[in-house]
């Protein structure tokens, strides 16, 4: 942990450090020198930046080469890369654009309004608005919608010599070239070659020869979550992306699917706990506020129907007060239990591992956890409690009450996600609410409902 913290000072001493740099520049108004930025990475730069305000931005970036500028703009946040825009003419724009590749372009030009966009779009050569007029035309959380359309696809028919003379040309414009794809006469994807392959190959030796005609590939309105599945499966450091007819319209490369992984994972985290995956640290009050009332509503609304539970006991409670005091135990060990099953199945669904009709089994794996562990923790509960008040029965009903509340806790947390699954709601959303519903509810009723039935031996 200490070396954690350790790497984090370091890395806050080189954004501060980059600051200072900025800053210098700013004082002096001189053009940044190349050298300094070849000795610091673009997202750094980048991150340093964020923490200027506006004018600062601007008059920094005023300083940079358009290139430079670009990396930089590449590598930066949402917000960065707005407030840069903003203080651009269409022209500079379009010049920054001039030194990004197409999927990038139109990542930023889907966070404008439609009439800035249009604009920009209008002032693009020709060609290059109508590839990301495309990519526009596909879900942002798509195959499409993250796919490169600069990669080397090759006939099948080359010898490694005319491959090798085409690669030359082709190269500079695209995005990865370890991996070559190969195409039939009809333009069909049908295979890919590694750079390596054609470089120690005979001259004349033909692609179709050399290719690897097991591809794995997707189509472009495939889900991004299932692209990224694809990749970790089967270790690929890029995929291709078809459209209806086979024909190859894009790449999308290792580095998007980390990407895609993290806003996957930070999205999922978010919703399970009721916060919006657009919120940050960044995000002001009022956008908090918006972003997170609704669910504590939806949470209020769920916390009465355990109040009701408790309510429809108010009379044992009143003879046995340390029943008030034991109670919170059991809910809260029955959600405990039941967000670790609910873990383990939301990862699985994410990952494709798990579906109720291959899986049935898991649940009752999940019902015997909850009973073991609700009988270890029940007894260890039972125990202290009668060393607190001196009852056996009280002890015997909290034992009785967690073994049942976690075998609960288990199956629900097991079924909750599955069930929304196939209903088409994300499990993430809302399994949590509903988990905890269960739990306090069916925990109070079973240990309060006991506590009634040993009434007698409790007073």
């Amino acid at each position: 942990m200490k070396l954690l913290f350790d790497r984090g000072d370091l890395r806050v001493e080189k954004i501060d450090n980059i600051k200072n740099e900025i800053n210098y520049y700013l004082n002096k108004e001189e053009n940044v020198k190349e050298e300094w930025i070849e000795e610091n990475h673009p997202i750094d730069i980048a991150e340093a930046l964020s923490e200027l305000d506006a004018s600062e931005i601007n008059d920094f970036t005023k300083l940079l080469e358009t290139e430079d500028l670009a990396d930089i703009f590449e590598e930066s946040e949402k917000d960065l890369q707005i407030d840069i825009l903003k203080c651009k003419s269409s022209e500079e724009i379009i010049e920054i654009f001039s030194h990004m590749a197409a999927d990038d372009i139109t990542d930023i030009l889907g966070l404008l309004p439609i009439q800035k966009r249009k604009e920009l779009l209008r002032h693009m050569k020709q060609d290059d608005a109508l590839v990301v007029k495309n990519l526009l035309g596909y879900d942002r959380e798509s195959a499409g919608g993250i796919m490169t359309t600069e990669y080397l696809l090759l006939s099948k028919n080359l010898t490694t010599t005319e491959a090798l003379n085409k690669i030359k040309k082709i190269a500079p414009d695209t995005e990865i070239i370890d991996t070559i794809f190969v195409a039939d006469s009809n333009k069909k994807l049908v295979g890919s070659v590694d750079l390596r392959d054609i470089l120690s190959s005979d001259d004349e030796k033909k692609l179709e020869e050399l290719m690897d005609d097991n591809i794995i590939k997707v189509s472009a309105d495939v889900d991004q979550e299932i692209v990224a599945q694809q990749v970790a499966k089967y270790d690929l450091t890029v995929i291709p992306v078809i459209n209806k007819s086979g024909i190859l319209i894009g790449i999308i490369t290792v580095d998007d699917i980390i990407d895609v992984i993290e806003a996957e994972n930070t999205e999922d985290l978010y919703k399970m706990h009721g916060v919006d995956e657009e919120e940050s640290s960044d995000t002001t009050l009022l956008q908090s506020i918006k972003s997170r009332m609704p669910w504590m509503f939806i949470n209020l609304a769920t916390a009465f129907l355990a109040t009701f539970t408790v309510a429809m006991f108010e009379d044992v409670i009143a003879q046995v007060a340390a029943l008030a005091a034991a109670m919170p135990i059991v809910a809260g060990m029955g959600g405990n239990a039941g967000t670790q099953t609910l873990s383990i199945v939301i990862r699985g669904i994410a990952l494709g591992e798990i579906d109720f009709k291959d899986n049935w089994t898991l649940l009752f794996k999940e019902a015997m956890v909850g009973v073991i562990n609700g009988a270890a923790t029940g007894l260890v509960t039972g125990l202290i409690l009668y060393l607190m008040y001196g009852n056996y029965y009280l002890g015997l009903i909290i034992f009785l009450a967690m073994i049942l509340n976690l075998l609960v806790a288990g199956m629900f947390g097991f079924l909750i996600p599955l069930f929304l699954q196939s209903l088409g709601i994300d499990p993430a959303l809302a399994s949590a609410i509903f988990l905890t519903t269960v739990t306090d509810v069916f925990g109070f009723f079973v240990f309060l409902g006991l506590a009634r039935g040993f009434i007698v031996y409790l007073i």
